[in-house]
């Protein structure tokens, strides 16, 4: 690929400020030598202004989303991509979440410019496990196990069981849940089929992938054997 249209896909100016950059010798390889748009050179050797360039297409990056924003490229409020490079919105392909976690919901988040990869990770054929940690209002009753576990709990409004899921207590009034689907609000609605309501809900890990010490708001790109971490279990 040409080198302006590859500079320009990741994000970093239209094709004319990249051949602008190219001008003013600020595009180099890994020992200093300016580089002209029709040379030849690997992705990870280029530098602008002395920094590699983001990874190509295949980019997949983890975010610690906070309270308060919205999984939406456009909303009143805060949104996901206002945590990363501006440039990260402009990218091609585009840079898409993986899945969703509503406004009210923190914890792991995935985003991907590879479309193949993101509906592996939530085809519920792939069985990816989703933990979650939440705080509930009420005391568990105790048999909440046994009814996420039975394959046969049904979500008002919805004709299909839920998957069964395992649920571990922590605390009288608070849990980890681990599920393999990703319906609207499932963990919410699972608990109020329970007859409990969700006070704080954070999403922990996804397969074998986990959130660690990523501060809330921050983020980082994931390399291969992160990525083969979410398919760990599956």
């Amino acid at each position: 690929m040409n080198l302006v249209k590859l500079i320009a896909n990741l994000g970093y100016g239209s094709r004319k400020d990249v051949a602008w950059m190219f001008r003013e010798g600020r595009i180099t390889d890994a020992d200093g030598e300016v580089l002209y748009a029709d040379d030849q050179v690997e992705h990870a050797r280029i530098r602008l202004d002395g920094e590699p360039l983001d990874p190509p297409h295949g980019l997949v990056l983890m975010l610690h989303k906070p309270l308060g924003v919205t999984c939406s490229r456009k909303d009143p409020g805060r949104v996901v991509y206002d945590l990363l490079p501006p440039r990260y919105r402009v990218r091609e392909p585009a840079l898409s979440t993986v899945g969703r976690l509503d406004r009210d919901t923190s914890g792991l988040l995935l985003l991907t410019d590879d479309g193949a990869l993101l509906h592996r990770i939530i085809s519920p054929k792939a069985e990816v496990a989703k933990v979650y940690e939440a705080t509930l209002t009420q005391d568990l009753r105790g048999d909440e196990a046994a009814l996420f576990a039975s394959g046969t709990l049904l979500l008002e409004s919805e004709t299909t069981s839920l998957a069964p899921a395992v649920l571990e207590a922590l605390g009288p009034r608070h849990a980890r849940l681990t599920v393999t689907e990703g319906r609207y609000h499932q963990v919410r609605r699972m608990f109020a089929a329970a007859g409990n309501h969700v006070e704080t809900l954070r999403r922990v890990a996804i397969g074998a992938l986990t959130l660690g010490d990523l501060d809330p708001g921050a983020w980082r790109a994931l390399d291969a054997g992160d990525v083969a971490r979410i398919f760990a279990g599956a």
